[in-house]
């Protein structure tokens, strides 16, 4: 099998930048870009928590990207900026109208704009789903997902579900990740090629019933 070849800083910060200014969410010139090692940086000015967590899955699509660190500044524009008191009440109507979300499980706090999620849910792709509703929410500057899920299996209905979910899901992308339960805990060892192949290991495993913490000690290679 042949080497793959590793792309240079250079080369990465090209692609980074091509696929912010492909993502229509965002303006290019809001978001500035410096690679290091296959560590991307980025920095600049957005409107919104949504475009920062935009940006900053825009950098993490490139093959090569390591790591990303997000060090874009969030600033609302001050006639247009909601105060915690509306966003508090933004958060509580999203949360009540998406299906996925079993709202009355979860309790919002929200401090200058950050808003902080608690509760104890049956499963994370429920903590997942409250997250997303609330994140692009206008006046939101960062979200803060303390929910918790509750442990609802034994080691060996869980490994052998978070088998078959790799399977159906990513086979291509867990041929070498090793996966570790302990009770309702796991964690998830090896390597993969890149951040989407990263994603689709963790998500198969977040998603499995009974799954209630993961620890990703996964690397990219």
């Amino acid at each position: 099998m042949g080497t793959v070849q590793r792309k240079s800083d250079v080369q990465i910060r090209d692609q980074v930048l091509a696929e912010l200014e492909w993502d229509t969410r965002l303006l290019p010139a809001e978001v500035g870009v410096e690679v290091r090692n296959a560590v991307v940086t980025l920095t600049g000015v957005v409107d919104s928590w949504a475009k920062k967590v935009a940006a900053r899955d825009a950098a993490h699509r490139v093959v090569g990207v390591h790591d990303v660190a997000n060090d874009i500044v969030i600033h609302v524009p001050g006639g247009g900026a909601p105060t915690d008191t509306e966003i508090a009440a933004r958060v509580r109507r999203t949360l009540e109208w998406d299906v996925f979300v079993p709202h009355a499980r979860i309790q919002s706090t929200v401090s200058d704009g950050i808003v902080t999620l608690e509760g104890e849910l049956d499963y994370w792709s429920q903590a997942s789903a409250a997250e997303r509703a609330v994140r692009n929410l206008a006046g939101v500057k960062g979200v803060a997902n303390l929910i918790t899920v509750g442990a609802t299996a034994i080691t060996s209905d869980v490994r052998r579900a978070i088998g078959e979910a790799l399977a159906r899901h990513a086979a291509r992308e867990a041929r070498d990740v090793v996966v570790e339960a302990a009770g309702s805990s796991v964690t998830i060892r090896g390597h993969v090629d890149s951040w989407a192949e990263r994603k689709a290991v963790v998500g198969a495993v977040l998603g499995t019933r009974g799954v209630s913490r993961v620890e990703d000690q996964l690397s990219i290679w």
